[in-house]
């Protein structure tokens, strides 16, 4: 696997690559098996695979959490060496990722005004900035995104029609521990015993979509009711949205998802599933 820490490096070894399809897979590193996939679903459907991995400061609306997010590289390097990724770009410094690069404000249509776009004022912002240049960076044709983070994805899915329309954004489904929590770098930051309470997120997501409520609603009350009897989790919020235009229901069909943003200890954990 080729590593580079320059934008200027990386861009003169894929120009010699011409002819080649390229994906890519960008990330925050504290890499784990949900990543992994992403990497294998670029080697399976491009000739280079070319992975990122950069904290990027203008996406933490919270300061604390920033400085606490997990810093792994020689581990990440590692597992990203040994699932057959062909290119690293990890640059050191954001100025070597900005240099040259002036701060866009982007226009999602609405799809930003819910959820982690309420709750995180400016996140959603930061997050298309880093990706545009990345995508800009790198030029690839394929680009990996996981559906745990589904408004994420939805914002850079029109963010690449608009400015990168040759670019394919390819969905992969969420990868889970085996009680179900969905696979997160933010895991980590979790004790023991908080991993234990963490379980009861997709424990009841399942059970709500396994009551097959009709009205959104009256979901919405039972599963915050549930999530009031578990201590040690507080709920900041759950939504019931369609999972094409993000906007909150009224009644459940087949389009909905749920959503949910919850803080176990001080780690702030999100997860969705279809409603049906």
């Amino acid at each position: 696997m080729h590593t580079f820490t320059t934008t200027i490096a990386l861009q003169n070894y894929l120009q010699g690559l011409q002819g080649k399809t390229i994906g890519f897979v960008p990330t925050m590193g504290a890499l784990h098996v949900g990543h992994l996939s992403l990497i294998e679903r670029s080697i399976a459907e491009t000739d280079i695979t070319v992975a990122s991995i950069f904290v990027n400061p203008t996406q933490f609306n919270n300061t604390a959490d920033f400085d606490k997010y997990p810093r792994t590289i020689a581990d990440d390097r590692t597992m990203l060496e040994r699932a057959g990724c062909h290119i690293l770009y990890a640059p050191e410094t954001p100025a070597e990722v900005y240099n040259g690069y002036t701060m866009q404000t982007f226009d999602f249509a609405g799809l930003d005004s819910s959820m982690e776009g309420y709750f995180r004022p400016g996140h959603f912002q930061g997050m298309a900035n880093v990706v545009f240049r990345l995508f800009d960076i790198v030029n690839p044709n394929k680009a990996f995104f996981g559906e745990k983070d589904y408004q994420q994805l939805a914002l850079v899915r029109h963010m690449a029609a608009k400015h990168f329309p040759a670019l394919e954004v390819v969905a992969c489904d969420t990868l889970r521990e085996s009680d179900g929590l969905a696979m997160s770098s933010r895991n980590r930051r979790l004790s023991d015993d908080e991993r234990v309470i963490s379980s009861n997120i997709p424990r009841i997501l399942n059970s709500a979509k396994e009551h097959n409520i009709t009205d959104a609603k009256q979901l919405k009350l039972w599963v915050e009711g549930e999530f009031a009897m578990v201590p040690g989790i507080r709920l900041e919020y759950f939504e019931i949205a369609d999972g094409n235009s993000l906007q909150v229901v009224d009644k459940v069909n087949s389009d909905s998802r749920m959503f949910i943003a919850a803080y176990v200890g001080d780690v702030r954990l999100i997860d969705n599933m279809a409603a049906q």
